[in-house]
């Protein structure tokens, strides 16, 4: 069963809000008055009230709003998008929070940024949600998030976040990359991250192919039917496409720079659904010397999917990794009076156990 992403709906209220009721990690309450409602988040600048001319606080009736930076092996999964059986991404990460907040998942609002396929992995996935009270430190909840979660699904960072910010619509580039292993034998230790080409590949071809995505076209004949989501905008930016040779290990102790890993990084506006994948199949065909490669431009001036399919196949999912979300600068500050972001904390021994004999 599929279920759609809650949004958090910040808006001001009309009255005063109650006092609120905060949660310190070491178990005691504390209760904040608050004058007014203007948005959501946790802290921040304040946004002027046009009647009276003075700052209130930036704290809304939906609470504190905070970023995770998630990384994920895809490959047991049924993508991000929030469905039971077969298990989704965002379904484990939902049961880890509701279990170290204590909150329904409807109050939770969770909403992730890029709503990867099955079986596609993820290095800086992002996602945001929202709570009624504060934390005095987020290194408790981030080591609770992570011994709640399988180990292959990791919170990488936890960090509040302003109102302003949503882990999806603030984005304003997102980065993949495909990794192809090109050699006739696979190397079993890349064989959940890489696509196995046994046809020696073109490169110089493939790179004058990824040339021509660059810029601002319509991608209508490189997006699949999604049975669940709104007719997008076609209309994408690819800002670099770049094949690069993988430096690799030849022998013991010897490195190649002519390895058979190439790795296909890709930044754009946005993408369609499968349009990453659909790009990276068609350079694979014409890598393989099928196609040249200004029959690129000949399908994109198509806008029509099956001159794709005339041609190439979605590229399988385990190659493809997303990398980084970047946002806009002014999103991503951190509100006063809110706790430090947190990247995980090592364990330190204060003195030496061993017994002495």
């Amino acid at each position: 069963m599929s279920c759609s992403i809650a949004r958090a709906c910040f808006v001001p209220s009309p009255s005063p809000p109650p006092p609120l009721l905060t949660i310190n990690l070491n178990g005691s309450l504390s209760l904040h008055h608050i004058t007014s409602n203007t948005g959501g988040g946790c802290g921040g600048s304040g946004a002027e009230d046009p009647e009276h001319n003075t700052m209130i606080p930036n704290v809304s009736a939906s609470g504190y709003k905070w970023r995770l930076v998630i990384a994920y092996d895809g490959t047991h999964y049924a993508g991000w998008q929030y469905q039971q059986s077969p298990p989704t991404i965002q379904c484990i990460v939902e049961n880890a929070l509701t279990r170290a907040t204590k909150l329904e998942r409807k109050d939770l609002h969770l909403v992730g940024a890029s709503r990867t396929d099955a079986g596609v992995h993820a290095w800086g996935q992002v996602a945001h949600f929202v709570t009624p009270f504060n934390y005095d430190s987020l290194e408790n909840i981030h080591a609770a998030l992570n011994g709640l979660l399988p180990s292959d699904i990791r919170v990488r960072e936890i960090s509040p976040a302003v109102p302003e910010f949503h882990a999806r619509f603030s984005a304003i580039s997102k980065v993949y990359h495909y990794k192809i292993y090109d050699d006739p034998i696979m190397d079993p230790f890349q064989r959940r991250y890489a696509y196995h080409s046994t046809y020696k590949l073109n490169i110089a071809l493939m790179r004058e192919a990824a040339s021509y995505f660059i810029g601002k076209h319509d991608f209508s004949a490189f997006v699949n039917t999604s049975h669940n989501d709104r007719v997008p905008d076609p209309v994408k930016t690819i800002f670099r496409f770049d094949v690069i040779e993988m430096v690799t290990v030849k022998a013991q102790n010897e490195l190649s720079l002519m390895g058979a890993l190439l790795q296909l990084e890709v930044e754009g506006s946005g993408f369609l659904y499968r349009q990453v994948r659909n790009m990276v199949a068609l350079l694979l065909q014409i890598g393989k010397e099928a196609i040249p490669p200004d029959i690129v431009p000949m399908i994109l001036s198509s806008r029509d999917r099956k001159e794709l399919a005339k041609y190439a196949l979605s590229a399988a999912p385990h190659g493809l990794c997303l990398v980084t979300i970047r946002y806009k600068e002014e999103h991503l500050r951190l509100p006063p009076d809110c706790p430090k972001t947190s990247f995980g904390r090592h364990h330190t021994i204060s003195k030496c156990k061993l017994p002495f004999y």
